[in-house]
C-alpha cells in the first residue's frame, strides 16, 4: 500500500496546502519587522536616553538572546506538542512582548521586553521552517523553504517603510506599537488557516491519528487513506542527544557553525546601519531608508537564490553568497561619499547576506528527519543566533575602542567567509 507521505511528496499540492505556506511566508515576514524593529527605533532610543554605542549594542541584541533560547525550547516543543499549536504560542508572546516595549522607561526594562519578544521570534522560526518542509511537495520543498525564508525582508521592506513615517510624525515607540497590533491580527489568522503538519502526525501518531489524517488530506484536496503506514522504528526519538547521533552529529555541528558565523555578519549590517548613518550626519528617517534598502537587495537576493535553485545545488550557491558577502560587507565598511552610495552599497550587502541565510534554512530543513526536524532547526538557529546576538556587541565593542568603520566591517565580514568553509565540509554529508 501507498505510504501517504509519498503520495503528497508526488502530487500537485492543492490549495489548503498553499494558503497554509503563504502564511507562513506571512509569519516570517512578521518576524523580520519584530526583529528589526529596535534598529528603526535605535536611534530614537539614544537620543531620549543619552546612551552610547556599547549600550546600544548590548540593547539591540536582546532580542537576539531571546531568539536563541526561544528556537532551541519551542524549536523541540514543536516536535513533542504540534507545529501548529506552538506558533499559536509564539504569535502571542510576540504580540505581549511588542506592547510592553511601548511602556519601556530605561535600557533595562526595554532589554527585558526584548528578551521576552525573541521567545517568540526564535520559536516562530524554527517552526515555520519544519512546518514549510512537510507542507510542500518533494519538488517545491527547497523552493518553498527559501521562498519563505524570503519574507523576512519583506517584513522589513514594508514595515521598515510604515516606521520611517511614525519616526517622522511620532516617536520610536509608535513602531512597537504597531508591530503589536500586526502580530495581533495574525493571531485569528494563524488559527483559522494553518494546519497541522501531516508528517508530525504520523510521527507522533496522536489519538485518533487516522481520522486527524484524514480530515487534513480532505482540506488539502487529496483522497482519504484506510490505514497509517507503519511507523518508523529507526527514526530518531525528539531529543538533544539524537542531533549528535551517528549520522546526524556531524551535519548539526557543521550547520551550526555555519549559521552561527555568517549571521553575525548579517546582524552587524541590520542592527548598525542606522546608527552608522546617523552618526554620519543624515536624519533617523534618512538612516531608516538605507535600511530598508538593505532589506530590498535582501529581498531580491532571497528571490533569485531561490529561483537559481531549480537549476543549481542549492550548496554551491549558498558558498558563494557567502563568499559574495565577505567582499561586499568590507566594501560598504569603506564609506561612500553620498546617501545614495550608501543604500546602493547596503542593498548589494544586504543581497549577498540574506540570499546565505535563505540558502541555509533550505539545506537546514532537507538535512533533518520529520521527527527531529523542528528541534535540529531550533537548535542549529538557537545556538546560531549566539551570533546574531554577539555580531552587534563586537562591533559596538571594537566601536568602543575606538577602532574606524572600516577595521569593524572587515572583521564582522569574516563571519560569512568562516560559514563559507564550513558548509566546504559539509559536502560529504549534504544533500543537495
Amino acid at each position: 500500500m501507498e505510504d501517504v507521505r509519498e503520495r503528497l511528496d508526488r502530487a500537485p499540492m492543492g490549495w489548503a496546502q498553499i494558503a497554509a505556506i503563504i502564511l507562513c511566508i506571512a509569519l516570517n515576514a512578521l518576524d523580520g519587522f519584530d526583529v528589526l524593529a529596535i534598529s528603526f527605533a535605535s536611534p530614537g532610543i539614544a537620543a531620549e536616553w543619552g546612551i552610547d554605542r556599547a549600550a546600544l549594542g548590548l540593547v539591540l541584541s536582546m532580542e537576539l538572546i531571546g531568539m536563541a533560547v526561544g528556537s532551541i525550547l519551542l524549536g523541540s516543543m514543536a516536535d513533542r506538542a504540534g507545529r501548529r499549536p506552538t506558533i499559536l504560542l509564539c504569535l502571542v508572546v510576540m504580540a505581549i512582548g511588542m506592547l510592553a516595549a511601548t511602556t519601556a522607561h530605561d535600557v533595562q526594562s526595554l532589554s527585558l521586553f526584548r528578551l521576552f519578544t525573541g521567545l517568540g521570534i526564535g520559536g516562530m522560526l524554527a517552526c515555520t521552517n519544519a512546518m514549510v518542509a512537510e507542507l510542500a511537495n518533494a519538488r517545491a520543498r527547497s523552493l518553498a523553504v527559501a521562498v519563505m525564508a524570503a519574507g523576512y525582508p519583506v517584513g522589513a521592506i514594508l514595515g521598515g517603510s510604515i516606521a520611517s513615517g511614525l519616526l517622522v510624525s511620532g516617536g520610536w515607540r509608535d513602531v512597537f506599537l504597531f508591530g503589536a497590533i500586526v502580530t495581533g491580527i495574525f493571531l485569528p489568522l494563524a488559527w483559522f488557516l494553518l494546519p497541522e503538519s501531516i508528517g508530525y502526525l504520523l510521527q507522533k501518531r496522536p489519538a485518533d491519528a487516522l481520522g486527524k489524517v484524514n480530515r487534513l488530506l480532505r482540506r488539502m484536496g487529496h483522497a482519504p487513506v484506510e490505514t497509517l503506514p507503519a511507523v518508523d522504528a529507526a527514526a530518531p526519538k525528539p531529543s538533544f542527544t539524537a542531533l549528535f547521533a551517528p549520522g546526524l552529529g556531524r551535519i548539526t555541528m557543521l550547520l551550526t557553525l555555519g549559521y552561527f558565523a555568517h549571521i553575525m555578519t548579517f546582524y552587524f549590517i541590520l542592527k548598525w546601519i542606522p546608527k552608522i548613518v546617523v552618526d554620519m550626519g543624515y536624519a533617523p528617517s534618512a538612516a531608516g531608508g538605507v535600511l530598508v534598502w538593505a532589506n530590498v537587495g535582501g529581498l531580491i537576493g532571497a528571490l533569485l537564490l531561490s529561483i537559481l535553485s531549480w537549476r543549481i545545488g542549492i550548496r554551491a550557491l549558498v558558498i558563494a553568497a557567502m563568499l559574495a558577502s565577505t567582499v561586499m560587507v568590507t566594501i560598504f565598511g569603506q564609506g561612500q561619499s553620498s546617501l545614495t552610495g550608501l543604500a546602493t552599497i547596503a542593498a548589494a550587502a544586504g543581497f549577498f547576506t540574506n540570499a546565505g541565510v535563505v540558502g541555509l534554512y533550505a539545506i537546514i530543513a532537507q538535512s533533518f528527519p520529520t521527527a527531529v526536524r523542528g528541534g535540529g532547526t531550533g537548535f542549529v538557529i538557537g545556538v546560531g543566533r549566539g551570533g546574531a546576538a554577539l555580531g552587534p556587541i563586537v562591533a559596538g565593542f571594537l566601536f568602543s575602542l575606538d577602532f574606524g568603520l572600516p577595521f569593524v566591517a572587515v572583521a564582522m565580514a569574516a563571519g560569512s567567509l568562516i560559514a563559507a568553509g564550513a558548509l566546504l565540509l559539509l559536502r560529504p554529508a549534504a544533500r543537495g
